[in-house]
């Protein structure tokens, strides 16, 4: 059963829409998404390609195999892709409505930092087993 779920920027000048094929939220504990987040990314996966409306994206090449999108005008994380295809992760924040969400996986667990910890009960990933289930 697929989900259907829309969303914006913070400052509505770019439209985000995307399809799921649940309601699963995983956390991201690399250094980079917390640079880039100011703490763990939560994210929904799509295998789909989102769509974006009004403002395109503003898109940074994180690294050799990955990239970020945001919005050009406030700043709003919009994504994190693969550039091999076949991945996407969107903030789940930037989504609409009281979907029930799931919180059920962390990944790059390896890395995260002591100060910090989720009571939930995930799935755990380290940096190794993300990157040879991705690769």
């Amino acid at each position: 059963m697929s989900l259907e779920k829309h969303g914006s920027c913070l400052c509505g000048a770019t439209k985000i829409s995307v399809t799921l094929e649940n309601a699963s939220v995983s956390a991201c504990h690399c250094s980079m998404c917390r640079k880039w987040a100011g703490g763990p990314l939560l994210v929904v996966h799509s295998t789909q390609q989102v769509r974006y409306s009004g403002r395109e994206p503003s898109i940074y090449d994180s690294s050799d195999w990955a990239q970020r999108g945001f919005c050009g005008q406030c700043g709003t994380h919009l994504f994190y892709r693969l550039k091999a295809g076949g991945f996407e992760a969107v903030p789940v924040g930037v989504l609409d409505g009281d979907t029930q969400w799931v919180f059920d996986l962390q990944v790059y667990i390896d890395e995260k930092p002591a100060y910090y910890c989720f009571a939930n009960q995930t799935r755990e990933m380290t940096g190794q087993q993300v990157m040879e289930q991705f690769s």
